[in-house]
């Protein structure tokens, strides 16, 4: 039986850890050849290592995705290896700050913007000519919940992920001509190293738990099958949604 993504060419970024990893492993499962994109060379090269034991395919480039440069270098290497790129998973993000949005500087939030907001828009540009010749392409953007309701202490991280949002519905109604398809996956709180703030104290985790429909945390593998599904065929009529996976936290 042939893999879901045989053929498929899949760019990660924010691949070392949490749920980028999980998603560049089920990605890689399912016949995609990986690349891995992050920061730091070492757990990326670990990660390409494991896929490839598994009987994957990946290469590992580290890349940070608020610099523009290096994200134009990410895509020419991909279309070195392999020829072209079929899927991109927009997924590294950072917060560098945990407070009122009042007393958010302007570093933090250039850092916060160019990261999560124009970072992502970027590497879907530079990725669309690959996309254009082909004609096919999907391109998964992770915002947030906190993208979509006001999220206590972390105000700026929310005001980027909801640009996020309105991106992934301007490039889906722009680009659909080319056949590229664009969507989003939301995410509540994951038990991640970036979420720790909010499940590391058990006030706010408690307060977190009683704000969801089901009392448990979720885990990186819980958010991989929402983004498998808009990378596959079963999603290609499918364009400009955001799909909240959640516990039914914003209900």
């Amino acid at each position: 039986m042939e893999k879901k993504f045989a053929d498929r060419v899949a760019i990660v970024t924010g691949a070392s850890r949490g749920i980028g990893e999980q998603i560049a492993k089920r990605l890689a499962a399912d016949g995609a050849k990986v690349v891995l994109a992050s920061r730091k060379a070492e757990p990326l090269e670990a990660l390409a290592k494991t896929i490839k034991e598994a009987g994957g395919e990946a290469l590992a480039v580290p890349t940070h995705v608020g610099k523009s440069d290096q994200l134009q270098a990410l895509v020419d290497k991909t279309l070195a290896a392999y020829g072209k790129i079929d899927i991109l998973v927009n997924n590294a993000g950072t917060n560098p700050i945990f407070g009122p949005t009042l007393f958010c500087d302007e570093s933090a939030m250039k850092k916060i913007f160019e990261v999560n907001l124009f970072g992502p828009f970027l590497l879907a540009k530079a990725c669309l000519p690959s996309m254009q010749k082909s004609k096919y392409g999907k391109i998964i953007n992770l915002s947030s919940t906190s993208g979509i309701k006001v999220p206590p202490m972390l105000g700026m991280y929310g005001i980027s992920k909801a640009g996020v949002i309105m991106m992934t519905k301007v490039l889906a109604a722009e680009w659909g001509i080319f056949g590229v398809r664009v969507n989003c996956v939301a995410p509540g709180v994951v038990k991640t190293d970036f979420s720790a703030a909010l499940w590391g104290s058990d006030e706010i985790l408690k307060q977190v738990l009683a704000g969801q429909a089901f009392n448990q945390l979720m885990q990186p593998p819980d958010i991989v099958g929402a983004v498998s599904f808009l990378a596959g065929p079963e999603s290609d009529f499918i364009t400009g949604h955001t799909l909240v996976v959640d516990a039914g936290a914003i209900l």
